[in-house]
């Protein structure tokens, strides 16, 4: 199997991004074969790089950077947009995270590099927008979180304690893969590329129709604990002290299976019970009835049980329990490749296969400008040139 035959294979895409929304981005286009220049900072790189202080290879920068090739440039540089605009003429896709502006200032803005590659899809990644009351504010995850609503469905209000990965840039930098990947195909019709923009908050926000349009009907914003209880999800404690999640949202037979599994079967009609409306309104009276049955056997025995019942359940897992569970496993999830300075490191692999164009193998990040040359060399740069783009220290 090799990165030849993935389906974007012969997809160049120049990543001018660093942190989380524009390198996932380009990760997912690099793990379906694209080949992603990362351009990155001479001084330190991506800032993730040095995340934890591990060097210039935290596990934070793995985890948005595999399967890319690495080129020194320090965009401040007046001399550095000529050589971005020969990375652009022959590219397909290029991706920055700047605040709106900034990459107009460095001579790389949308009308510039379109106008060297009319072909060029460029995807402009912003927290708030390009335009509007907060535009120009600084925004990280948890802004986009806040600002949308989306923090306010995982946290106590009355007590909030964010908790969680960085969903807002995660969501944006998957939106960002989707409208590069339409604005691809438009291409093949047009012949043109065009201008992909998404931020923090319409990406967080365009993940969230089913609590808006609970909203619209209702005319009531939700709260933490109403998809819970409108799922019919609960959430208990085994006699080991391990949680164990139950889903009874439908068909009716789950919660009979369910509450017989549990040792409840006149639970079945129970008045408060009897239907999915009444289960949902007694939500705190099942599950205080429930928690202390479980707390009677061990997690592995609840399982069971409900596995046997035929009950939708499943332990609530760290990450390291999750990696040995036998369904994982079986569907070949983490990937192993070869740093150039850590050896074999572990990564999560891409979560979606095609059957007549095969990803190719995964590999680690590179090292800090591991390709400067290489690349260089590509878009027509001498030996004598890098060299002294190099002794001038702006590669």
């Amino acid at each position: 199997m090799t990165k030849e035959k993935a389906p974007l294979s012969g997809v160049r895409v120049v990543e001018a991004a660093r942190f989380v929304t524009g390198p996932y981005a380009a990760q997912l286009l690099a793990d379906l074969g694209a080949d992603v220049i990362k351009i990155e900072d001479p001084q330190g790189g991506d800032p993730f790089r040095g995340w934890d202080r591990q060097g210039a290879y935290a596990p934070i920068f793995h985890a948005f950077n595999r399967n890319k090739r690495s080129l020194t440039l320090d965009l401040r540089n007046p001399r550095a947009s000529e050589v971005v605009a020969r990375l652009v003429n022959n590219a397909d896709v290029f991706i920055e995270n700047f605040r709106p502006g900034v990459a107009d200032k460095l001579g790389l803005s949308y009308e510039t590099l379109s106008d060297r590659n009319s072909r060029l899809i460029y995807c402009s990644i912003t927290g708030m927008g390009r335009d509007g009351p907060y535009a120009q504010r600084p925004s990280y995850d948890i802004v986009g979180q806040g600002l949308s609503g989306f923090l306010s469905l995982l946290v106590d209000m009355s007590d909030p304690k964010p908790v969680g990965p960085t969903f807002s840039d995660t969501l944006t930098g998957l939106f960002a893969c989707y409208g590069i990947m339409a604005a691809l195909q438009a291409r093949v019709r047009t012949g043109k590329g065009q201008l992909v923009e998404t931020s923090l908050l319409q990406a967080t926000m365009g993940f969230m129709n089913e609590p808006f349009m609970t909203y619209f009907g209702s005319g009531r914003a939700p709260a933490a604990e109403d998809r819970p209880r409108a799922s019919k999800v609960f959430a208990f404690i085994c006699s080991d002290g391990l949680p164990i999640a139950i889903h009874l949202s439908s068909p009716p037979k789950f919660w009979r299976n369910f509450v017989r599994a549990a040792g409840r079967p006149d639970m079945i009609d129970d008045p408060r019970f009897r239907d999915g409306r009444d289960q949902q309104r007694n939500w705190n009276v099942i599950h205080d009835t429930l928690s202390p049955i479980f707390r009677q056997k061990t997690r592995q025995e609840w399982f069971d049980i409900m596995v046997a019942s035929d009950v939708p359940v499943a332990p609530i897992y760290r990450l390291d329990e999750a990696l040995a569970d036998s369904q994982v496993r079986h569907l070949d999830m983490i990937k192993k490749a070869t740093h150039p300075t850590k050896g074999e490191v572990s990564l999560v692999g891409f979560p979606v296969s095609l059957s007549d164009t095969p990803l190719g193998p995964v590999t680690a990040p590179d090292t800090l400008g591991e390709h400067t040359e290489e690349v260089l060399s590509e878009i027509g740069y001498t030996s004598e040139e890098i060299a002294r783009m190099r002794a001038d220290k702006w590669i």
